[in-house]
């Protein structure tokens, strides 16, 4: 039976610790170094997320801007756009030093399986972040705007003044949103690999899949059709490529042999008709 690297050398826990909190350290000094450089460059990075919105309001003309109203608010909207920033710049230190902690433990086959995701992670946030920011934001800004109204005889007009602190809550709430949705066939997979679901348990749960997923997309989106339907269809088109990694994972590990072979399957929570 294969043993831990951990096995050969075996650290009492206070140097487990010690390690711990190495690593922690590195990790946090990388992620503050990275705000640091992000603040300085605070004003240029919220203006890439307002540009979105920017580009539709020059089109529709007029003297636009965008409004804070409380003293301490242009201040803080600038410590949490270098936040976030940080924290996407800071990431691979920070799961390079998660590995490192975690590594020495785990099977040379548990290394090859859990290796790849910390890598695919990211690259698949960042796939979802740059769908919401190149075509479902100027679609939801176009939607929202839309309800602008001109004054005539007797009314005013109606017309957007952002507020920069809810404009940076909002599309940080999509960017995540769709980021994490992203991440859906590394979990599925994730669960293959542990045996928890199989292929043909996804593939007949779809009908339900559907439904839970329009759901979590009214949850997670603004209240708008558009960024809904542009959250919706690319999860159920990941949770399709789900089913494929799924198979792809049972095939190697021997799990099924052709497709014959999925009459004789055991029912779990994932596989029942």
């Amino acid at each position: 039976m294969q043993e831990p690297q951990a096995a050969e050398n075996t650290m009492p826990l206070m140097e487990h610790l010690i390690e711990l909190k190495n690593r922690l350290t590195v990790a946090v000094a990388a992620l503050f170094v990275a705000f640091l450089g992000c603040y300085y460059f605070a004003n240029e990075i919220y203006g890439f997320l307002v540009h979105p919105l920017a580009a539709i309001l020059s089109e529709l003309g007029g003297n636009r801007r965008m409004i804070y109203t409380a003293l301490h608010e242009a201040f803080f909207t600038q410590i949490k756009v270098s936040f976030f920033a940080a924290l996407f710049l800071a990431f691979p230190v920070i799961a390079t030093q998660f590995w490192k902690f975690l590594a020495p433990g785990l099977y040379k086959n548990e290394k090859a399986a859990l290796a790849p995701y910390l890598v695919l992670s990211p690259i698949l946030f960042a796939l979802g972040g740059a769908l919401v920011y190149y075509f479902i934001m100027p679609l939801a800004w176009k939607f929202f705007l839309s309800f602008e109204t001109l004054g005539t005889d007797g009314t005013l007009p109606i017309q957007l003044e952002a507020k920069v602190n809810e404009y940076l809550a909002l599309v940080m709430k999509l960017i995540f949103a769709f980021g994490i949705s992203f991440q859906l066939p590394l979990v599925l997979t994730l669960l293959a690999r542990i045996g928890v679901a199989t292929s043909r348990g996804l593939a007949a749960k779809r009908k339900y899949a559907v439904v839970v997923t329009f759901i979590a997309a009214a949850v997670m989106t603004p209240p708008d059709i558009i960024s809904q339907v542009g959250l919706a269809i690319p999860i159920l088109f990941l949770y399709e490529i789900s089913i494929i990694s799924v198979r792809s994972v049972e095939k190697k590990r021997g799990d099924i042999e052709d497709e014959e072979n999925d009459d004789e399957f055991e029912e779990t929570d994932f596989n029942m008709t």
